[in-house]
């Protein structure tokens, strides 16, 4: 949290929050965090980046939901929503993988669905038909992507994950064309 300024966020196009929990910056670094999204950087929050500050309402919108809770890790079905995202192109349609797969409260309605999860495919999904899992929003002035898998050691062994990442690593910077 250290280079939470203003000048050594400025070097970088995207920040990655890789499951964070609790309340990591203090008052001055999220003001420097925010002059840095609204300047045009890039957020990428991964799993637990959802269990993150939960008295900063603008991180909320920015991270675009909060974690409620979650089953045992388990098999579940990730039904592809849109796959004109870097992220998402080279996913099939029904992605089985196992993960941790959380529920979401406060979802912000600004966010774009990328991937939702089938709760028939798995016990105890709690938000409903439209559950999503990974999404992406240009916030604020700058670009938040978020994905829920990876709480799993074996999901950064998954060539497809690891490429879900990376491609929403490379949008969050504006590296990669839509």
């Amino acid at each position: 949290a250290s280079i939470f300024n203003t000048g050594d966020l400025s070097r970088f196009k995207a920040v990655v929050f890789m499951s964070t929990t609790g309340d990591v910056l203090n008052s001055d670094q999220e003001s420097a965090f925010q002059q840095y999204i609204r300047n045009g950087g890039g957020f990428v929050g991964v799993h637990a980046a959802a269990d993150t500050e939960y008295d900063w309402p603008w991180y909320n919108q920015l991270v675009g939901a909060y974690f409620k809770n979650h089953p045992k890790p388990q098999e579940a079905t990730v039904i592809v929503k849109d796959k004109n995202h870097p992220s998402t192109r080279h996913l099939p349609d029904r992605w089985v993988r196992t993960d941790e797969w959380y529920n979401y409260k406060s979802i912000f309605p600004g966010i774009k669905v990328l991937c939702e999860l089938d709760e028939s495919s798995y016990e105890g999904g709690q938000n409903g038909p439209n559950h999503p899992i990974a999404w992406y929003h240009e916030f604020d002035g700058g670009r938040a992507f978020y994905t829920g898998g990876g709480h799993t050691d074996e999901s950064f062994a998954e060539p497809d994950f690891r490429r879900h990442l990376l491609g929403g690593i490379l949008w969050a910077m504006g590296k990669a064309d839509m």
